[in-house]
């Protein structure tokens, strides 16, 4: 059996979660090939065949939106010649995307159509970021469905592909845990680092600053908690996204900013283990738009910390209350923060984390993906 799998992303969560989908592939026997960028990061045991020849993304400011549009093209294009050159049956998307999907989705259109069987991995099932006209928006969405026949996504929905689709069949599959080393230097020596007196309570907010985390609210809460600091640790998404100075004036303005580390960075693998060993509590709090699974989790299991978590119907409420993995609060609520934080300090939960790692694993995760692109090999 083989697997042509398309990651478009080099670095960050996408990337990391496409490494290891494939690798667990693999070690299920079935022959994979990785396209990606060619400025993709080496992973280590690597058990796939990469092919660092896409598009990478374009890092100048000036130009960028035409220089991404062509970027995306041209790696669709250059996709559908491998998959004929090299005869694929099968093409896995590591992450579903429908910008420009008119300009190029008839390409795998016409793959599909002749017997290419093709699945994606729906990481955000709903596509509320919307460019250009509302009918195009729609458009694009359809578009980029109209050639899969198997979408996989992290908690049962009922995606919104924006027209009928009867061909696609939508599976639910566990988002397995990224991996990352254990902490080098120990807890107190990484606070001293960070001037975090050694018996405060420590919130982390890991990964991307963007706006559906809530962290204003975070900052609003800490006013009823003078024993609780928080370290912000991940870069500034994008500028359609408030700048971490906004939340570092609102927290001023609170009078929590003494109470608040900044790292505004890409978080090297070698230091995540230390940032969450420092910390108590793992920041969750995402806004009832989203729906979606999250890679943070996974390491604040790895890690055994606790987690406040909100967000939509979806992933994240289901694992965290499933798990008793810390405690989920009504989403945009600064005062439903304020009394999850009290009850993770006076009353902690005890997490099953031993089931967890179970039941959310790669080799679950691989195995329903197998049985789903193959089924027309297996029965």
């Amino acid at each position: 059996m083989k697997l042509l799998y398309y990651s478009a992303v080099a670095t960050g969560g996408l990337a990391d979660y496409a490494h290891a989908q494939a690798n667990a592939l693999a070690q299920l026997g079935i022959e994979v090939t990785m396209l990606c960028p060619a400025d993709a990061e080496v992973p280590a045991s690597t058990r796939y065949k990469r092919v660092p020849e896409l598009v990478p993304f374009a890092r100048r400011i000036a130009f960028r939106r035409l220089q991404q549009a062509g970027r995306i093209i041209r790696n669709i294009r250059f996709l559908e010649r491998h998959i004929r050159k090299s005869h694929f049956s099968h093409v896995l998307l590591g992450s579903y995307s429908e910008y420009l999907s008119p300009l190029w989705a008839n390409r795998l259109t016409r793959l599909a159509r002749e017997g290419i069987v093709f699945g994606a991995v729906v990481h955000d099932p709903v596509r509320d970021f919307v460019l250009g006209p509302r009918w195009w928006h729609r458009w694009s969405i359809a578009c980029a469905y109209s050639f899969l026949q198997e979408a996989f996504v992290h908690g049962e929905i009922a995606l919104d592909t924006a027209q009928r689709m009867p061909e696609l069949h939508t599976t639910v599959v566990p988002h397995g845990q990224t991996r990352f080393p254990p902490g080098s230097q120990g807890r107190q020596i990484t606070r001293k680092q960070l001037d975090l007196p050694s018996t405060a309570t420590v919130l982390l907010a890991f990964g991307h600053v963007r706006d559906g985390k809530n962290l204003d609210l975070i900052l609003k809460a800490m006013r009823a908690f003078p024993a609780i600091y928080l370290v912000v640790a991940g870069k500034e998404q994008s500028s359609g996204q408030r700048r971490l100075n906004y939340y570092q004036k609102i927290a001023k303005s609170f009078g929590v900013a003494e109470r608040c580390r900044w790292w505004n960075d890409y978080v090297p693998e070698s230091k995540v283990g230390d940032l969450f060993e420092a910390s108590d509590i793992v920041l969750l709090t995402y806004s009832r738009q989203f729906v979606s699974a999250s890679s943070v989790l996974g390491a604040a299991v790895q890690f055994r910390r606790l987690c406040l978590a909100s967000s939509g119907d979806g992933p994240v409420r289901e694992v965290v209350t499933k798990y008793r993995l810390g405690k989920w609060v009504e989403p945009d609520s600064m005062e439903a923060i304020e009394a999850g934080l009290q009850c993770l300090i006076q009353n902690p939960t005890t997490p099953d984390w031993d089931s967890f790692s179970r039941e959310n694993s790669w080799e679950a995760n691989a195995r329903i993906v197998a049985e789903r692109m193959f089924e027309d090999r297996l029965h």
